[in-house]
């Protein structure tokens, strides 16, 4: 046992350092480089403390590839503009972190970092196989492997200084969050809030639907009062116009063609002898491959299910075409209403030769626009131009969706007539031209008042509602029964329920008044009249099930645990926002990173 151990050395090392960094990036936003003697020069400072270059790269590449390990697709220039705006902030947030630390003088001593070390382990190397019975962490295991004599002098100290830097940061979040209290009578609310239930009857009056227009009047007076007193609802932010230029990143017609030959070929592979698991496992073969488990027939697309369920146990199908590729299926098992199988996927996606294609048009596009018009790259490239609107709080194209990139340099880099670079987003590469810029400023009374009217027709409706819903409360409680009175109306009773305060409810809504009226009643009564969505409601309670006490108590202490990590995570939120909302922070990325590579020096590259 001890032999394996010192043979994983190396990758108990690594796994350690994994774990320091996870638990930096999930509670503190902080990384945990070293101080390199190669620096390019300072990349920013907070509050005079400066930020070096190598610390920024290095949290950039770890949230990089952070990113890259959770998603099949490259990463997108979008992207890319978002991780470096993260990497900044932990940067930012790593050093008022250590600046706070030093001015409370919270340190740490050896002998809490050797009983940390002892039993308190990180996370991941609770999770080490090496350290586990029967799959259970084992402490016994973990303190006699740390108690070696032979074990790594590098993996201690690497463990000295995780808790060099964990402690004393727990102790800036107890003294943070020192006066975090929940009550027992706080517990008990929320617990009631998400655990009681109701249903209910109810009536549902649309003042749309029960009120004609004829009946409700608006005049010039009531239009322009209502758009004086509510200026800011006219609003319209900052706008660019732009030509685009969209480079598709859809597979191509040749691409499925491809996708279709390949599940073809695999399948006759398995029909020759091949074994299944050695295609599965085979590195081109899609990550959303393998085991799929037990499944219901409504769970899997309508054609996947239908060749599933018609396939014999043992059997494997031809190519299966959903929307996500084709699939070659392995029955495994089957009963009288689901089925165990194993799958593998031939996505829809480009091609090596596509891909490539694709980017060498990319490199194209923008290698024109650098000299030319779009209209004359687009002319040359032999592709089609589109027009479009980005606005300042929502830059979308269609075709490329979310533009963040190309709103960033429309409203803040280019003049009317500049061409963009090349950007990227997950569903394609797009150039922009700027034809206009148009500041922000108010839709005018002239063009709102249809609107206005509109919205004033409809809450005039709705009092009117609500005063015929007032008469049918009274009729209700007056002996009458609610379906009666439904029917007089010519209205529906509907039904909903059982479901509790934090629901969504079919008709009613989700945390509204609708929803919450019922609990306010006794079983058989009936609600006032209650306003929500643009409707009223009269609520009758048909069933109530109270929360259950016993079970209360038992989750009483979790669920305290569990509201107060929530409190103080948001406690340690909202100090580092107030921190840095005061701190002198000077972000100097875009003239250290966009800087001229002659005329940094020749030992100091960038790492872009």
């Amino acid at each position: 046992m001890m032999r394996q151990m010192r043979e994983n050395t190396k990758w108990i090392m690594l796994i350690t350092a994994l774990a320091f960094v996870g638990l930096m990036v999930f509670e503190w936003g902080m990384d945990i480089t070293g101080r390199s003697g190669l620096s390019i020069g300072e990349i920013g400072s907070v509050n005079g403390v400066s930020v070096s270059y190598e610390d920024y790269q290095f949290t950039y590449n770890r949230l990089l590839d952070q990113v890259q390990n959770s998603q099949e697709d490259p990463i997108t220039s979008q992207q890319i503009n978002d991780i470096e705006d993260a990497a900044w902030d932990e940067m930012v947030n790593q050093t008022l972190i250590t600046e706070e630390l030093d001015r409370r003088g919270i340190e740490v001593t050896d002998e809490e970092i050797r009983n940390a070390a002892r039993f308190s382990p990180p996370p991941e190397l609770r999770s080490n196989p090496l350290f586990q019975t029967e799959g259970d962490f084992d402490i016994q295991k973990y303190q006699e492997y740390i108690s070696l004599p032979t074990t790594d002098d590098q993996i201690l100290l690497q463990l000295e200084g995780y808790y060099r830097e964990v402690i004393p940061r727990g102790k800036l979040l107890r003294q943070l969050s020192s006066d975090v209290y929940v009550t027992d009578a706080a517990l008990w609310r929320d617990y009631k809030d998400n655990n009681e239930q109701i249903s209910v009857r109810y009536i549902s009056l649309n003042p749309i639907q029960l009120i004609a227009d004829s009946l409700v009047s608006v005049t010039p007076e009531e239009v322009g009062g209502y758009y004086d007193n509510n200026r800011t609802d006219f609003s319209i932010p900052a706008q660019a116009s732009v030509k685009a230029v969209i480079l598709d990143k859809t597979p191509t017609v040749a691409d499925t063609i491809y996708a279709e030959n390949t599940a073809i070929e695999l399948r006759q592979e398995i029909s020759n002898g091949i074994d299944f698991d050695e295609v599965l496992n085979r590195s081109q073969i899609s990550t959303r491959s393998g085991d799929l488990g037990w499944f219901t027939e409504n769970q899997m697309v309508p054609e996947f299910s239908a060749v599933a369920f018609k396939t014999v146990k043992g059997r494997i199908t031809e190519p299966v075409k959903t929307s996500f590729g084709y699939h070659i299926i392995e029955v495994q098992e089957k009963n009288a209403d689901s089925v165990k199988a194993r799958h593998i996927l031939i996505p829809f996606e480009r091609t090596d030769d596509s891909e490539l294609e694709l980017l060498t048009l990319a490199d194209s596009l923008e290698n024109l626009g650098e000299s030319n018009t779009i209209e004359e790259t687009a002319e040359i490239l032999g592709i089609k131009i589109e027009k479009a609107t980005l606005s300042s709080d929502f830059a979308f194209i269609t075709g490329a969706g979310q533009v963040g990139e190309g709103s960033d340099w429309a409203f803040e880099e280019a003049s009317p007539g500049d061409v963009s670079p090349v950007f990227e987003t997950k569903q394609a590469f797009y150039m922009l031209e700027l034809i206009e810029l148009r500041e922000e400023g108010y839709i005018s009374l002239q063009d709102a008042t249809a609107s206005i009217e509109q919205e004033i027709m409809t809450r005039e409706k709705l009092n009117m509602a609500k005063l015929q819903g007032s008469e049918m409360v009274e009729e209700i409680r007056a002996g009458n029964s609610i379906y009666d009175v439904a029917k007089k109306y010519d209205l529906e009773i509907r039904d909903a329920g059982p479901y509790n305060r934090m629901d969504f409810v079919p008709g009613l809504g989700r945390m509204n008044a609708a929803v919450g009226a019922g609990f306010g009643l006794y079983q058989g009564q009936v609600s006032n009249v209650v306003e929500a969505n643009n409707k009223a409601f009269i609520i009758e309670l048909a069933d109530y099930i109270a929360a259950d006490t016993t079970v209360f108590e038992e989750m009483r202490a979790n669920q305290r645990s569990q509201v107060i990590a929530n409190l103080q995570q948001t406690r340690l939120q909202d100090w580092l926002q107030d921190i840095r909302n005061s701190a002198s922070i000077v972000d100097r990325r875009n003239e250290v990173l966009n800087a001229d590579p002659s005329d940094q020096q020749p030992t100091m590259p960038l790492v872009f």
